[in-house]
C-alpha cells in the first residue's frame, strides 16, 4: 500500500515520512500532484501559520486536488486546521471547507500555545477503530495555539480537555480524517493510531 504525503512546502515531512514507514507502507512525498495520484490514500502535514498554508496549496495547484480525492487523507495538526471553514489566525482566511467550523486561538487559558501530553476522550468509535483493542492510556502530544470551533458534533471522533476548553483532537467526514495532535511524535497511542488509519486504508473503511 501507498501512502502520499503532501509537500506543499510547509509539513513536518520527515517525522511524518519516517513514523509511517515503520508501519510498513510504501510512502511517497512529493509536491507533484501527477506521482500523488499513484498512493491509496494521503496525508496532509501542517507547521506554520494558516494563511500561508492556504496561499502554498493555492500556489501548488493542491486546493482542488484535496477537495476533489475520494481517497482515505489524513491532515495533521495545522493540516486538519485547513480541512475546516475557515481561520482567525493573524487575519481571516477561507479554508477547504471540508469540515464545519472555525479555527480560533484559545481564549481565557493560562498557556499559549497548548503544548504538551493530553488525554483523548473518545465521543464515538469509527470504523476504523476497533473497540475492543483500544489501549487504556490515550494520551498524546499537542503543540498549538488555535483550534476548531463551532464544529458539526456528529463529526467529532475525540476530543481532549485544555484548561476547560474542549479541543477537537480527531475529527472524521467521509473519506477524510484531522488529528489536530502529531500522531508521529504521540508514542504508544500515537502509533496504535496511525496503525489503525491505516489499516482501514486498506480494508476501505477510512
Amino acid at each position: 500500500m501507498k501512502i502520499g504525503v503532501i509537500d506543499y512546502g510547509m509539513g513536518n515531512l520527515f517525522s511524518v515520512e519516517q513514523a509511517l514507514k515503520r508501519l510498513d507502507v510504501q510512502v511517497i512525498v512529493s509536491s507533484n500532484i501527477e506521482q500523488l495520484e499513484a498512493a491509496d490514500a494521503y496525508v496532509l502535514p501542517g507547521v506554520g501559520a494558516f494563511p500561508d498554508a492556504m496561499k502554498r496549496l493555492e500556489e501548488t495547484g493542491f486546493i482542488d486536488f484535496i477537495k476533489k480525492t475520494k481517497k482515505p487523507l489524513l491532515g495533521i495538526c495545522l493540516g486538519m486546521q485547513l480541512l475546516f471553514e475557515e481561520s482567525d489566525e493573524v487575519e481571516q482566511t477561507k479554508g477547504l471547507g471540508i469540515f464545519k467550523g472555525r479555527i480560533q486561538r484559545f481564549t481565557d487559558v493560562t498557556r499559549i500555545p497548548h503544548m504538551g501530553w493530553n488525554e483523548l476522550k473518545l465521543k464515538q468509535t469509527p470504523e476504523w477503530l476497533d473497540k475492543e483493542d483500544l489501549p487504556q492510556e490515550r494520551h498524546v502530544y499537542f503543540v498549538h495555539s488555535y483550534y476548531a470551533s463551532g464544529i458539526d458534533e456528529m463529526e467529532l471522533i475525540a476530543s481532549a480537555d485544555y484548561e476547560h476548553v474542549q479541543v477537537p483532537g480527531i475529527v472524521a467526514k467521509d473519506n477524510f480524517t484531522g488529528m489536530q495532535f502529531h500522531p508521529e511524535k504521540s508514542g504508544p497511542f500515537g502509533v496504535y493510531l496511525l496503525t489503525a488509519w491505516t489499516q482501514g486504508v486498506k480494508e476501505g473503511v477510512c
